[in-house]
């Protein structure tokens, strides 16, 4: 029994798979699959930054698509618009100018009731308020809606 124990064990010396062996053997195939590996994944990274045609053809396509897109004739119109609103500050003067004049019409009031007597004051208070009750008719006029008096 012993010598057959002995045989066994000679046997694994002779055989060229022993323990270390295999781990030699299992290591390189480890090694390879990696080195395989790495140029799987490099070649991917260097053949996509070259595009083929295929690719460079769907690009193309979608930059005229993306051209296309634009609203070249709304732009035009919005800059033309813009140009017209800077043409316009006269309508802006207009309105200047009537401020001014109403300024000036209220600084010639205050003067006059200064100098006038009482008879003058009451004669103008009552054409302000004429004034305003006009301007109320005219604005509840314009929102539809007419009050008589």
């Amino acid at each position: 029994m012993m010598e057959k124990a002995h045989q066994i064990q000679q046997w694994w010396r002779f055989r060229w798979l022993n323990f270390k062996n295999a781990t030699i053997v299992v290591c390189l195939f480890n090694l390879l699959t990696a080195l395989f590996l790495l140029q799987a994944s490099f070649g991917k990274f260097s053949s996509s930054h070259q595009p083929n045609s295929v690719l460079l053809r769907y690009i193309k396509e979608s930059e005229e698509i993306r051209r296309a897109m634009i609203p070249v004739d709304l732009i035009k119109r919005v800059r033309e618009i813009e140009k017209e609103a800077h043409v316009e500050p006269e309508a802006v003067k207009q309105k200047d100018n009537k401020q001014a004049a109403a300024v000036d019409l209220v600084s010639r009031l205050n003067n006059i009731r200064s100098y006038s007597d009482a008879g003058s004051l009451k004669a103008i208070e009552e054409w302000r308020k004429r004034k305003m009750e006009r301007a109320r008719q005219r604005e509840l006029g314009k929102n539809g809606t007419v009050v008589t008096l």
